[in-house]
């Protein structure tokens, strides 16, 4: 953790809903006039896509699941080192990973690559992860350690499929049998590598349907945030103002001494109103340590 160069991660595995959350940063940001430096998960993956693909087509062949979950896929120890430098000197090192030829072509690369390591801005605030990996622990990479706010993005595991389903098959061109085999492919490293970042976190946000999901591979439709709730849960909740929310997210109420249930449509309201006052203690512990 830095005072001095405070450091956000947002973690969430894929279809989880970690970019409608960057969003809601975004705003904040903007609102309060705080410059973040952003790193993306995706650019600590260690292969591009035609390599990645043919690591796992190798897998398959002899029997070992290979997945973007998994740390023999990923650059953690990269990620420690940035996280750990922006933490000692303000600025880190970054790329991008480009999914789209609408992202490649300003880059002149193929999709599926990554552009070259650059430098972080000067003089910004804070860094911001969003990602994969951003709470991960595993042989001497310890990026809760590293990081000042940590949040969960964990929909219940048959609402995640649906996401991931519908956004593979509509924006990315695969097809739905090719999205269940990564499902399966990446179960083993989901358990072992994704999940238990989520009892690292400060803050977890799930979004629970109140429709069928029984049957995530035949859903027709992603449930709206109408058609769901948000289960708020606080790692510590000693200095939340639980009264002051309740009174400012209608029909919201406490389902533990540690938890908040909101209306889906509403968790925008409440990453605002929960988030807001801790980035700005962050900016005035920051702001102390540089006088």
């Amino acid at each position: 953790m830095s005072r001095k160069h405070p450091i956000i991660a947002v973690t969430g595995s894929s279809g989880a809903g970690t970019t409608t959350v960057k969003r809601v940063f975004e705003n904040i940001f903007r609102r309060e006039g705080i410059r973040a430096a952003v790193i993306e998960g995706d650019a600590f993956h260690r292969y591009p896509r035609k390599e990645m693909k043919e690591l796992i087509a190798a897998g398959d062949r002899e029997g070992r699941a290979v997945s973007h979950f998994g740390p023999d896929t990923n650059e953690w120890d990269q990620l420690h080192a940035q996280f750990l430098a922006y933490g000692q000197h303000g600025r880190c090192k970054t790329r991008l990973y480009l999914h789209s030829d609408e992202e490649a072509e300003p880059y002149r690369q193929e999709p599926g690559t990554f552009t070259a390591w650059t430098d972080t801005p000067a003089d910004t605030d804070l860094l911001f992860y969003e990602g994969l990996h951003g709470c991960v622990k595993h042989e001497g990479v310890d990026l809760p350690k590293l990081a000042d706010l940590k949040l969960g993005v964990v929909p219940i595991i048959n609402l995640e499929w649906i996401q991931k389903i519908h956004r593979d098959t509509r924006d990315r061109g695969y097809s739905k049998e090719a999205v269940q085999d990564t499902i399966l492919r990446r179960m083993r490293d989901y358990i072992h590598h994704i999940v238990p970042q989520f009892g690292e976190t400060d803050i977890n946000f799930q979004r629970v349907p109140v429709v069928d999901t029984s049957n995530p591979f035949m859903a027709r439709d992603i449930p709206t945030a109408g058609e769901s709730m948000t289960v708020i849960r606080f790692k510590n909740p000693r200095g939340i103002d639980f009264p002051y929310l309740l009174s400012m997210i209608g029909e919201s109420f406490m389902s533990r001494a540690n938890t908040i249930v909101v209306p889906g449509g509403k968790m925008d309201l409440a990453m605002q109103l929960i988030l807001t006052p801790m980035i700005l203690r962050l900016m005035e512990i920051r702001r102390a340590q540089l006088q």
